[in-house]
This record gives C-alpha cells, structure tokens and sequence, in this order.
C-alpha cells in the first residue's frame, strides 16, 4: 500500500517505501498488476501502480533503486514541493536542481530528478534514487 501524502525524503524514502527494500516484499502488490503494468528491460524493471508512484528494481539483486511520484501522489519533497508545481517555484525553493537536456530531467545531486510539463513548465513525476545508480557496476546490481 502507498501512502500517497506521506513525504518525499531523497534517497531514502517515498509513499513509506523504503529505497534497497527488496523485491519480495511486494509480491501482493506485483501479483495484483496486469502484464501492462510492467516494463521489463534487461537488468531493470519497472512496476507501475497506476497514477501513484514507478518502483524500479535492478532484477541481479532485487532491490529497490528508484521510485518516482505520479499524478496522485499528494506527498511533499522539502514539505514544500509536489506534483503540479510551477518548475520556477521549485528553482527558487531548491537551487540544487541542474537541468539535463540530454534526459530532459532537473536534477540534484540529493538525489532527485524532477520531469516537468513542456507545456505548462510544472511538475509531472518527482523521483528519489539510491546514490550507486551512477556507479559504474550499477547494473550488475554489486550494491
């Protein structure tokens, strides 16, 4: 179950799931997803509670490395950023946030990405990741 307005803690904690919690223990979750819930990849997966949060898991270790805010997630990073927000705002707030235009992400080295609305230039997903995802053994899942 995700607590859709508990805090967002960069690089330890989203909806009251912890980062590195192993696969196993959301196996009811998993096992209520349809098959278009999942995106598999070679070493990584992705499973989507709709509208709610991503749980992205490296498939060597299991073990959680990133979840990231959707739609209806209410909960706040920095009690004060949220999903929806003008991207301005959040610059002002948080100036730790770089603009990559290769992944068309901010992010901060706290470990944070923001993906924001071209459009509307305001906040579609915020996610926190375990600081190994730049390691270079990351996928080998050695963390």
């Amino acid at each position: 179950m995700v607590l859709l307005n508990a805090p967002i803690v960069p690089g330890e904690e989203m909806g009251g799931i912890k980062l590195y919690s192993h696969i196993s223990e959301f196996y009811e979750i998993i096992n209520n997803l349809n098959d278009a819930d999942a995106l598999l990849g070679k070493y990584l997966v992705r499973y989507e509670i709709k509208d709610e949060v991503y749980l992205w898991f490296n498939l060597f270790n299991g073990k959680l490395y990133k979840i990231t805010a959707l739609k209806n997630y209410t909960g706040k990073l920095f009690d004060v950023i949220y999903i929806g927000m003008p991207i301005d705002r959040v610059l002002e707030i948080e100036p730790s946030f770089e603009y990559d235009d290769f992944e068309e992400v901010y992010y901060s080295p706290k470990g944070i990405y923001i993906e924001t609305d071209p459009v509307e230039n305001t906040v579609l997903w915020i996610s926190v990741y375990i600081k190994e995802i730049d390691n270079e053994d990351f996928d080998k899942g050695s963390w």
